[in-house]
């Protein structure tokens, strides 16, 4: 089955629908005789960074957690296409010059 990408304002779209997003990931720190520990891990201000999650928060780190690598994924798509329109639309917008009446001459530098 052939589908097209998703054109530029439907990733705009997509992007605009992610309203909670964290980065980092949800990892957990030790299994414990009521259940499993669990703790955020990111990096902020070029710092490794971890939090305790309480058990209450676990799913809703978990969501902003993957909606952050859905958020970068739809960025990296957009900027993608961006940069392929605008390099067609450059090249496509290249002709030939016409020979100009003094062309260019290229100096030999001796050493």
């Amino acid at each position: 089955m052939n589908t097209t990408p998703p054109t530029p304002a439907e990733i705009l779209r997509q992007i605009a629908h992610i309203d909670r997003m964290e980065p980092g990931k949800l990892c957990i720190m030790r299994e414990g005789k009521s259940g499993a520990y669990f703790n955020h891990q990111y990096r902020e201000n070029g710092r490794a960074r971890s939090v305790y999650v309480s058990r209450d928060q676990v799913e809703a780190v978990r969501e902003n957690t993957e909606n952050y690598g859905k958020f970068q994924s739809l960025v990296e798509q957009y900027a993608g296409q961006i940069v392929a329109e605008t390099r067609a639309e450059r090249l496509g917008a290249k002709k030939k010059r016409p020979p100009s009446s003094s062309p260019c001459k290229m100096r030999n530098s001796k050493g």
